[in-house]
């Protein structure tokens, strides 16, 4: 049909994303994942944290800080995306859904969704019965899409984090849903 043919707009699976997520079913993060995974949740951390936080706390966020950090979760950690080409990630932690972040040209694609519903199922299993989690106040996008599937705003609280170039205030706004048992 030559340079006029238009393509599809959705992947042969009905995705909009052409196929290249692969299966969207979380999965252990394996040892091949670790770098990506440590390069996309530093890369989205600064796109939803930077305009929020004080600039002594983004600073601190290094690639680095964030492999760091990574490596210590151990099987806490779950991944959505091909093995060592992770698209999102989600951690928990006791009671907590400690992270949950999503590469920017994955977002709309059900990652976070299939992310977040495995990270309730998985704090269910350890029998957590009320989840929490925390956005730092003013990420809209985050607050929209817990909402969206459940989750309650609780209470807002202000804490000190202290860096090495001085210590900065953060308001964070907590939220809870009680699992499914």
């Amino acid at each position: 049909m030559g340079a006029g043919r238009r393509r599809p707009a959705h992947g042969s699976d009905g995705r909009s994303d052409g196929g290249r997520l692969g299966n969207v079913t979380p999965r252990p993060a394996l040892p091949a994942d670790l770098p990506a995974a440590a390069r996309l949740w530093h890369r989205a951390w600064h796109q939803a944290h930077d305009p929020l936080v004080p600039a002594g706390i983004a600073m601190m966020r290094s690639p680095e800080d964030f492999a760091t950090r990574l490596a210590g979760f151990g099987a806490a950690l779950r991944v959505v995306g091909p093995e060592g080409a992770p698209v999102g990630l989600c951690v928990i932690r006791a009671d907590e859904l400690h992270q949950l972040f999503v590469a920017a040209d994955a977002r709309g694609s059900g990652v976070a969704a299939a992310l977040l519903a495995d990270g309730e199922s998985r704090l269910a299993r350890n029998g957590i019965r009320q989840a929490w989690l925390d956005v730092v106040v003013g990420n809209q996008r985050a607050l929209r899409f817990y909402a969206k599937h459940g989750w309650r705003q609780t209470r807002r609280q202000g804490f000190d984090v202290e860096t090495p170039t001085g210590i900065f205030p953060v308001e964070i706004q907590y939220m809870e849903k009680t699992l499914a048992g």
